[in-house]
């Protein structure tokens, strides 16, 4: 091998170890560039959750930002409905009444417009989500039997629960005690 074939094959070699240096220096730059892509997208993802997440809290807001006039008009409704229970037959024809009557019903309605709706009660099993228990009752057991205070919802969101009596099981003991002795009997 002459010097020349020499120099020819160490230019080759350093070439080849050149062409390997860069093509490892390219690799690394890709995964870099390839791992800067994806925090990037992952930075994208999030950003676009938060714009989500913070419309949702939003809205939310302005859906339930009339929860709180609700909750101060509630006690307006029930001291009419009391009103009109307590006013004396003789007076309850006057056409003032029925003003008020109509006054208190128009109230309603447009409280009821805006999302606000009674919690039904009497009858129903008792629900610790809608109901609260004030005391036990002579009646079916876990069955709502009075209703002392209305319960509402303003947007199928609990604002206040309906203070109830819950049944206590004794008038439906003693109705089984009763049909077992009348069957002895015969």
């Amino acid at each position: 091998m002459t010097e020349e074939e020499l120099n020819d094959e160490v230019e080759k070699t350093s070439e080849t170890e050149d062409m390997e240096k860069l093509k490892e220096l390219l690799s690394k730059e890709k995964e870099k560039a390839e791992n800067y892509l994806a925090n990037w997208q992952r930075a994208q993802a999030d950003f676009i959750n938060y714009k989500r997440r913070r419309e949702q809290e939003e809205e939310e807001m302005s859906k339930f930002a009339n929860s709180v006039l609700m909750l101060n008009l509630l006690p307006v409704l029930d001291d009419l409905e009391r009103a009109f229970t307590a006013i004396p037959p003789h007076l309850a024809k006057l056409s003032w009444v029925d003003g008020i009557r109509l006054i208190t019903r128009k109230l309603q309605a447009s409280l009821e417009s805006q999302g606000l709706s009674h919690i039904k009660a009497v009858g129903e099993p008792f629900d610790p989500n809608l109901h609260e228990a004030a005391m036990n009752g002579k009646g079916e057991e876990g069955i709502v039997i009075e209703e002392l205070q209305k319960g509402y919802k303003f947007r199928d969101r609990v604002i206040r629960p309906a203070m109830v009596v819950v049944g206590d099981g004794k008038t439906e003991e003693k109705k089984k005690a009763e049909s077992e002795n009348s069957g002895k009997g015969e």
